[in-house]
């Protein structure tokens, strides 16, 4: 493969485990080419314990005082397993490292608080080590995407935005809308004159995995199957739906601790489930009602879109067809890891990755930060 690559990599904060990879050729601006895509699992198996472990101190040190230890630990072990990942991926697609530009490093969200209050400011913290994968793969590496929108006024959430407008320019779709349903749901709507609209929605897998979990039956809701089988506690989805974030106008961002989920841990593991993916698909629905024109379609991405429990749910709430991105020719489990090599390379040209109707930064900003090989 003589072509120019970027290599994009993302984790997110629900349970999947996964590092997905995927190679994208792009001007930034295009999309030219689609490479090899790729799920990796993490080789050191106490990773998984010590992330879910990380996302619970994080929610206790919430940006005061001392970062928790774990922190630094977690950090160069990511940073290490995916570096270890990208070379596998690298050498089974026989991919030459003279042609790829760049890899977008996403890193790991362990706290994101994206909207001021009296105790903290917007902030968000990314783990994850830029300098030390560029010299573990001697190539060049993009991470740290976030910070430079914080800095200038938006809530460093959601980056997708831009290559979703790619994408739907490539396959030749406007008046849509691009669900992403991870560790929160958030969507993007491209208009008819590629007018962007993005904002997070609400819940998405994250406080379902975490509930399965504390049941020990796994870690996630496969296919919705405990959904499936409960009843819906239709007090505590209306409680829940008063919440204020509801009605705040986009742009507008989440982070996976920013709703209590206490009461639901007094039901019974499916009656938990249904109730938490009925709370998912009304806060999309109401995050729809949101845009200045009902969207034509749903395309769904991320391990969310494969439980058709939500989906289905998604569907009967919005009454708009939900459709998997898959049947587009697309990949639904490598759109964010895409992202990420896309926005990379829109990082290294000085780009944009944000702008006012994405994240209310004051006006596109471009972001990352880029890391050079040791010589």
């Amino acid at each position: 493969m003589k072509k120019n690559w970027s290599i994009g990599l993302m984790t997110g904060t629900s349970n999947d485990g996964n590092i997905d990879i995927a190679a994208l050729q792009t001007d930034g601006n295009k999309i030219l080419d689609f490479g090899p895509f790729e799920l990796f699992s993490y080789e050191d198996m106490e990773i998984k314990e010590l992330i879910f472990k990380t996302f619970k101190e994080a929610k206790k040190w919430n940006f005061e005082g001392k970062e928790p230890e774990i922190f630094s630990i977690i950090e160069k072990k990511i940073t290490l397993e995916q570096s270890k990942a990208v070379q596998k991926f690298i050498d089974k697609y026989k991919l030459n490292k003279d042609y790829i530009s760049c890899i977008g490093f996403h890193g790991l969200t362990v706290l994101h608080q994206p909207v001021s209050s009296n105790t903290v400011s917007r902030k968000t913290k990314q783990l994850g080590d830029g300098k030390m994968m560029a010299d573990y793969l001697q190539l060049p590496v993009v991470n740290n995407f976030r910070s430079n929108d914080i800095k200038h006024g938006g809530q460093g959430a959601p980056l997708a935005p831009i290559y979703h407008l790619a994408l739907a320019n490539y396959i030749k779709e406007k008046d849509v809308v691009f669900l992403n349903i991870g560790g929160v749901s958030n969507i993007t709507y491209v208009g008819d004159n590629d007018e962007l609209i993005a904002l997070d929605c609400g819940p998405g897998n994250a406080p379902i995995d975490d509930f399965v979990r504390y049941h020990k039956k796994g870690l996630m809701d496969r296919d919705g199957k405990f959904a499936k089988l409960g009843n819906v506690n239709h007090d505590l989805v209306n409680e829940f739906m008063e919440n204020d974030f509801f009605n705040l106008p986009y742009p507008k961002s989440l982070d996976r601790n920013n709703f209590n989920f206490d009461d639901i841990y007094k039901l019974s593991l499916e009656n938990g489930c249904a109730t938490m993916v009925k709370m998912t698909a009304m806060s999309i629905g109401k995050a729809l009602k949101l845009l200045p024109k009902k969207p034509s379609v749903i395309l769904t991405s991320g391990g969310g879109r494969k439980n058709l429990t939500i989906i289905n749910e998604i569907s009967s709430e919005t009454n708009i067809q939900c459709m998997n991105i898959d049947n587009f020719n697309l990949r639904g489990d490598a759109i964010e890891a895409e992202a990420f090599a896309f926005l990379a390379v829109r990082s290294l040209n000085k780009l944009p990755l944000s702008f006012p109707s994405t994240t209310g930064v004051k006006y596109p900003v471009t972001g990352g930060v880029a890391s050079t090989k040791r010589l």
